[in-house]
């Protein structure tokens, strides 16, 4: 499934590449044709594809694998940890030497001396800041600056002039020196302020693990074997990597299912809530599908394999909510926007923050301006704003990955959370979408159970859907199997046979009256059937009617709730079927659906979402089936029932693994509780920059003789990325209230 590409070419700092949005190669895209490897991506910058981890060349930040895995690769994490704990060593003593006129007696020579700063202050800005120097000047090279571009702009501009300060004092004018001509150093400003980067991006790394945690238990939920059935009936216990199509596997009570497949001996319930979200067992029997990952509860079966590998269900899942949490929101253009112009701005904003404090500051003019200028570029790196958008899509995909529900792109959330119109089909939305018998009636003097065992011994031969409906009621009964002979299907009528000697026939009225007269009683009694929806299948034996069954898609146990919550969220509820208008009419009544469209081709119901789209609607569609699938295409979204036709699921924006509407309930709490989330983000992002600029320049200095400490402002970014991050894991919590 390809993942949405219009904002693909734009990156956490506003540079596009329009080769990256026409689908091409890009400039960042530095994967060779038929390259079979591991192929690395950036979060951020949807556009960068390397085979190596070098880095984003864009945005600066690590890469991660395309393809989700169940290993975590913690090789940058552990580098973090062992330069942060060196820079801590080194950065405690540097602060301490730099306050000298704290110091005892004794110490006031050693700590005088810039050099014994230099010496503590090399190691930590050269060595354990270095991959950050190395990312701002690629920034400054490729031209795509970014928060590596400020950081590297403030930890270098206050070592260097710490360095010539210490090496070549006398080269300092008089504006440099202090009251004592001494000519100031920021060894431990630089320090401080590479150890606290070096700390945000350790903190920053471990909250973006985790939001990847979602994917990591899905895959955690393949067992690593299989139990294997060989054609003398023993079982060997194999490795899942081995096991073929066709193959049969034995599954235990206890034991995950291994891989997709159908259950072709014994039965059991399994616990699908990895799927579907309810804890609830589902019942299986010979010939239901069973999916891998899902847990045997009872009793033991064998399986025939039908999918292994990457085209099962489990892997799917994975592989679509990893492509939907690369993708980005529209929300997001906003972000692009002022970041296109942020870092420039800042640069701009330093420099004049360095000339208004040169030409008006106090005494040491030029020593205010550096600080302030220094502090005002490691304020505003644009960490957070990159951050505030990616963040929560990523751990809202994988909240409702955990849940059933798929979500294609960031879009869709987007526009699912403005859908003000819900259009669903009938069958296998609402209802079941498998027909059941629902009564049996019977004239005076007749067994209920005998006319149903009857037909159902004639429909055994029939592939008709009612007529499985008919067997599976007979069998559910525990009527006696009865043998048909002379077994007759009438295209458009039923079916004819005999049966322990006597002539059968099942169908409908035609049928029926070809046989001899409908009786008066037995017609008046279906009035009720057909007002209520069910289809009426008649019985007569040696061609007297004997009773009718009543079949029905019978509507889900979750229809009523579900619809209940999405009319509570406000959303205008219209039913769009290719039933009849009578079937239609008796479902709508029982669910409270007031808009009916009964009778409708695919087409139709193309043209009826377009319509409500030319009205200003939002419109979401609803189905299961391929009529479904053009209306499910041109809506605003498309959610197609997991348990439908495949045309369908690819038409659709979500797909529901459950198959209900209790679904769509949850995608919309999801949908609004992500947007919220992000918008809290970009509002955080923005005000903090926003306020946090001005501060840094100094602007509180004239009125209350404030200035912030480039440290200061160092910690202030560190915690505005983590904060942002933080917000978005929040999403993990959320309660779906389905």
């Amino acid at each position: 499934m390809a993942t949405q590409q219009s904002d693909a070419a734009t990156h956490c700092c506003g540079h596009g590449n329009k080769a990256a949005a026409a689908g091409g190669h890009t400039d960042f895209d530095r994967v060779p044709d038929r390259y079979t490897g591991t192929v690395y991506i950036c979060p951020m910058c949807p556009s960068v594809r390397d085979t190596e981890n070098r880095g984003c060349p864009m945005c600066g930040m690590a890469l991660e694998s395309e393809v989700a895995t169940l290993e975590e690769d913690t090789g940058e994490l552990v580098d973090l940890h062992r330069r942060l704990l060196v820079s801590i060593a080194l950065t405690v003593p540097l602060v301490v030497v730099a306050m000298g006129d704290m110091l005892p007696t004794a110490a006031v020579g050693l700590a005088a001396d810039p050099r014994v700063q230099l010496l503590l202050a090399a190691p930590v800005v050269i060595w354990a800041g270095w991959p950050f120097l190395v990312r701002g000047a690629q920034s400054l090279v490729t031209r795509h600056l970014n928060m590596f571009t400020l950081t590297t702009l403030g930890i270098g501009v206050a070592f260097l002039y710490s360095l010539f300060a210490t090496l070549a004092p006398g080269w300092f004018p008089p504006a440099f020196r202090s009251s004592d001509g001494v000519v100031a150093v920021y060894f431990e400003a630089a320090a401080v302020i590479t150890t606290l980067v070096i700390l945000g991006q350790l903190l920053e790394l471990k909250a973006r693990g985790r939001t990847s945690g979602a994917i990591r238990e899905l895959l955690q939920l393949s067992p690593p074997t299989a139990r294997r059935v060989g054609a003398n009936g023993e079982d060997t216990e194999v490795s899942l990597d081995s096991v073929v199509l066709g193959d049969s596997l034995r599954v235990r009570p206890g034991d995950r299912v291994p891989v997709d497949g159908v259950l072709t001996d014994g039965a059991s319930a399994i616990d699908e809530s990895m799927l579907t979200g309810e804890a609830l067992p589902v019942a299986k029997g010979s010939g239901d599908k069973v999916i891998g990952g899902t847990i045997n509860t009872t009793g033991t079966f064998v399986m025939q394999v039908t999918a292994v590998g990457t085209d099962t269900m489990l892997a799917r899942i994975v592989q679509m909510v990893a492509e939907a949490q690369r993708s980005r929101a529209g929300v997001q253009r906003v972000a692009d926007a002022v970041a296109a112009w942020f870092v420039p701005a800042v640069v701009l904003a330093a420099l004049l923050t360095f000339v208004l404090w040169s030409m008006f500051g106090p005494a040491p003019a030029v020593t205010f301006a550096l600080v302030n200028a220094v502090a005002v570029l490691i304020i505003a790196c644009p960490c957070a704003l990159g951050l505030a958008t990616p963040m929560s899509v990523t751990v809202g995909m994988g909240k409702g990955a955990q849940s059933g529900i798929l979500i294609r792109n960031a879009e869709v959330l987007e526009r699912m959370a403005a859908v003000d119109t819900l259009i669903v089909d009938k069958t296998g939305t609402l209802t079941e979408g498998r027909p059941k018998v629902v009564d049996v009636h019977a004239l005076d003097g007749e067994d209920p159970d005998r006319i149903l065992e009857l037909a159902a011994a004639v429909e055994v031969g029939s592939e008709h859907p009612l007529a499985g409906a008919l067997v599976s009621a007979a069998r559910d009964r525990g009527c006696p199997s009865a043998v048909c002979k002379d077994f007759r299907s009438i295209t458009g009528e039923g079916a004819t046979g005999r049966v322990d000697g006597r002539a059968v026939a099942v169908g409908n009225e035609t049928l029926i009256q070809r046989s001899g007269a409908l009786p008066a009683a037995l017609r008046e009694m279906t009035q009720s059937a057909r007002q209520d929806g069910q289809t009426v299948v008649f019985v007569a034996v040696d061609n007297v009617p004997v009773g009718y069954v009543a079949i029905a898609d019978p509507i889900k146990e979750t229809t009523p709730a579900a619809l209940s919550l999405l009319r509570r969220a406000g959303l205008d509820i219209i039913m769009a079927t290719g039933d009849n208008t009578t079937t239609a009419n008796a479902v709508a009544t029982e669910l409270g659906i007031e808009q009916v469209h009964a009778g409708m081709s695919p087409v139709e119901k193309r043209d009826l979402v377009e319509s409500l789209q030319s009205d200003g609607r939002r419109v979401a569609v609803a189905g299961d089936g391929i009529n479904d699938a053009p209306a499910l295409s041109v809506a605003d979204v498309g959610i197609a029932m997991g348990t439908g036709t495949d045309i369908a699921i690819e038409s659709a924006s979500i797909t529901l693994v459950r198959g209900d509407l209790t679904g769509i309930a949850r995608a919309s709490v999801l949908s609004h509780a992500v947007m919220r989330n992000i918008r809290q983000n970009l509002f955080f992002a923005f005000a903090y920059n926003a306020l946090g600029i001005p501060v840094a320049a100094g602007a509180l200095y004239p009125v209350a003789g404030l200035l912030l400490n480039p440290m200061i402002a160092a910690i202030a970014m560190s915690l505005s990325s983590v904060s942002v991050i933080t917000n978005a894991l929040r999403l993990q919590r959320l309660k779906l209230g389905v």
